[in-house]
């Protein structure tokens, strides 16, 4: 057998059974797939049924107000799919009729798509001969055929794609992506893959090299910069807080946050208290600051890693708009304010 029958035999056998699978309809399919980016599926199928039900077409996603879009995003990351997500739904819904791009060209053309999703879609919505790669193709294809080629290299792209566009199968380009990729996520895993009952291993140049943890080869990314954040977290007599849009380019571009104090390094909480005061929220406010949490909680992100600390402000009045404490759920926040939140226990 070749490796595409091979592979589709096992999806037959093996495969999930997910909501997305029940569907060829391009705004499902393109829902999921968003949702899915550096994302597992175990933590996107909850995030996937709330925009099935809060938005069951591309029409109502267009309609909502990216805030409503943020927030039901809250906890999934990487903030952007979502602006992308609402903006290409506005493109599609009002200058495409709802149709959508129906090729991987142009669906390329569609904000936040790239060359994976884009062949994600056209092949098992429009059955285009166009191969996926991911995260898990790359792990299936390295350790089969024993490629050393970096996969987050541009000589690697390029080789990958070629190779998974060399085995797809041109019948059923659908029913093989959705394989590869299925067999990467819950067979040949990162950690502990069940080689030994793999439909591969007598072929398998990383199992029979005893080179599986080698491969897929990755070259080592920047190492991630601090940052030292200090929240302000207001309480008025008046049951108020401040949340403040943040603005500008970001990965939290939009999202609600306490205010903000950010210092270049770590310092003594003496020298903080001092930035803090100095901020114009606080000049001629008669208020009591003391401080949350002892330690930094340390949140990661792929390029930073923010070491945070939360400072709780007691005062009579809020000077600036406040908002009542009782709807800071409704806002849009990022997952690192959203469990303080959870934690916190507002009067």
């Amino acid at each position: 057998m070749i490796f595409s029958e091979i592979i589709t035999y096992w999806y037959s056998v093996n495969k999930r059974n997910l909501p997305w699978r029940q569907t060829k309809n391009p705004y499902f399919i393109w829902l999921s797939e968003i949702i899915l980016q550096q994302t597992q599926v175990k933590q996107g199928l909850p995030y996937y049924t709330a925009f099935v039900d809060e938005y069951p077409s591309v029409f109502d996603l267009a309609k909502a107000d990216e805030e409503q879009v943020l927030k039901l995003w809250q906890g999934l990351g990487y903030y952007s799919r979502a602006r992308n997500l609402h903006a290409a739904a506005k493109h599609i819904a009002n200058e495409l009729d709802g149709k959508f791009p129906d090729t991987y060209k142009d669906l390329l053309k569609l904000k936040g798509v790239g060359d994976y999703t884009a062949s994600a879609i056209a092949s098992i919505c429009f059955n285009e001969v166009a191969a996926v790669v991911d995260g898990n193709v790359y792990r299936v294809l390295s350790r089969y055929f024993g490629i050393d080629t970096p996969i987050n290299s541009s000589i690697g792209a390029k080789e990958f794609k070629q190779l998974a566009q060399a085995l797809i199968d041109k019948n059923n380009p659908a029913e093989f992506n959705q394989a590869i990729m299925e067999f990467g996520a819950t067979h040949c895993r990162p950690k502990n893959p069940y080689c030994h009952s793999c439909p591969f291993n007598n072929g398998c140049i990383a199992f029979n090299k005893n080179r599986i943890d080698e491969l897929p080869v990755k070259i080592k990314s920047a190492k991630a910069k601090k940052k030292y954040f200090h929240f302000m977290v207001f309480t008025s007599d008046d049951a108020k807080t401040i949340l403040e849009k943040r603005e500008g380019k970001g990965i939290w571009q939009n999202l609600f946050q306490f205010p903000l104090v950010e210092v270049e390094k770590q310092l003594k909480d003496e020298v903080v208290l001092e930035h803090l005061k100095a901020h114009n929220l606080l000049s001629d406010t008669h208020f009591e600051i003391s401080k949350y949490n002892d330690k930094p909680i340390v949140h990661k992100l792929s390029h930073q890693h923010l070491y945070t600390t939360f400072w709780i402000v007691s005062t009579t009045h809020i000077k600036s708009a406040g908002i009542p404490i009782s709807k800071i759920r409704d806002y849009a926040v990022p997952i690192l304010i959203g469990n303080f939140i959870d934690d916190f226990n507002f009067q």
